[in-house]
């Protein structure tokens, strides 16, 4: 879908593709996304794109906000809400599942509903479950209005880290040693399982990382360094995720990578590396958010190892069948091999974020990186592709 293209009628003017951009939602990343949309709406081009801003409560209410990218930043070390964005506190915005039928609704009790007019492209900067985990794409999908990034089997691929790193390994991705907690194993025999825990540690050592298998922003994870803490880690991991993910620790450098979807194919950025925080166990939520850890961008690679490492990103946004941008995380271990960790579907966009970092260095400033997302989404249909 081009520009060109949009409805219009006689003798008008084309207009201007419009651009909803959708964040908060109900996961544990809430208010990053809502930090992220304002970073976001704060570099659409207001001249190429008309933008309508819709918030997601912790509730899962849709929103309508007022469009004041200022109020979207972390202030006090506390992120912000969309709760404290919404222009009511009790109005809804309404999505049409019908494919012919791209407008949105504005309803508030007792009141006429409001339409706010067609919408061309969502760009979801949601994080975590019921946004970036094919919740949403789902929907859309229904409701067959073109969005930035993956499609349904790619982002929940790409927030489930089990499956994500069995697609990886099916794909003869290297990936760290790992094993899984099911909600039923620790339910049913809580002892079985976190014996399954110890032999685990008994064939890779401590320390281990226990985190939630389906959330990001290094939310709920914990570094477990004896035996002595791993209720408490693993109580942590739940609070966000029934299903625990427990990893070995990989000696050796963090390193990200970009991709990025162009119109002849995805490329990868030049890589970071993410230095050791010394106020900071691993690359926490607070480290990553609060205290602004610094990257270093690029990496201090060898070209041998930048080139491997921009393949393997390369590789990994196509093994899991990933749209529009991934950010891929791998360690560099001692012996000299990367492995990969995790990627990431709508990695962070604010303006510390490494992801928009890595592509400012690579030669595509964050304007640029909102517009070609815009556009990689309009130009690709919904449905099966």
């Amino acid at each position: 879908m081009s520009t060109e293209n949009l409805p219009q009628s006689p003798g008008q003017q084309p207009r201007k593709p419009r651009v909803a951009v959708v964040f908060g939602g109900r996961s544990s990343e809430h208010g990053i996304s809502v930090v992220t949309a304002g970073a976001v709406l704060r570099a659409i081009d207001r001249t190429k794109y008309d933008v309508l801003p819709i918030g997601i409560t912790p509730d899962g209410r849709w929103a309508l906000t007022a469009d004041e990218p200022d109020r979207m930043a972390i202030a006090d070390r506390r992120t912000p809400s969309v709760d404290q964005l919404a222009e009511s506190a009790e109005g809804a915005v309404v999505l049409s599942v019908d494919p012919a039928n791209r407008e949105v609704v504005y309803s508030e009790p007792g009141a006429v509903p409001k339409a706010l007019g067609e919408v061309d492209v969502v760009f979801p900067v949601l994080h975590g479950p019921y946004g970036e985990d094919g919740t949403l794409q789902g929907l859309l999908e229904l409701s067959g209005i073109p969005y930035v990034g993956s499609g349904v089997l790619a982002s929940a691929v790409g927030q489930d880290k089990e499956y994500m790193k069995r697609v990886f390994a099916s794909f003869g991705l290297p990936v760290g040693p790992y094993t899984v907690i099911r909600p039923r194993e620790w339910e049913l025999d809580p002892a079985a399982a976190r014996k399954k825990i110890i032999d685990f540690a008994g064939e890779h050592g401590w320390p281990l990382f226990i985190k939630p298998a389906r959330a990001g922003s290094s939310i709920g994870i914990t570094k477990v360094d004896d035996l002595s803490g791993l209720d408490e880690a693993i109580e942590e991991a739940q609070r966000h995720d029934p299903k625990i993910l427990v990893e070995a620790l990989l000696r050796g450098r963090e390193i990200e990578c970009g991709v990025l979807e162009f119109e002849d194919g995805p490329r990868a950025s030049v890589p970071a590396e993410i230095p050791p925080v010394s106020s900071h166990d691993f690359y926490d939520f607070e480290a990553k958010y609060i205290d602004s850890a610094a990257g270093l961008v690029p990496a201090p690679l060898t070209d041998e190892e930048t080139a491997e490492v921009r393949r393997l990103a390369v590789a990994a946004f196509d093994a899991a069948s990933c749209e529009g941008l991934v950010r891929a995380d791998f360690f560099l271990t001692e012996d000299g091999e990367f492995v990969i960790n995790e990627i990431n579907t709508m990695p962070g966009f604010t303006p510390i974020s490494m992801y928009p970092r890595m592509w400012q260095e690579t030669g595509v400033g964050y304007p640029e990186l909102v517009d070609r997302l815009i556009q990689a989404a309009l130009r690709r249909p919904t449905g099966l592709r």
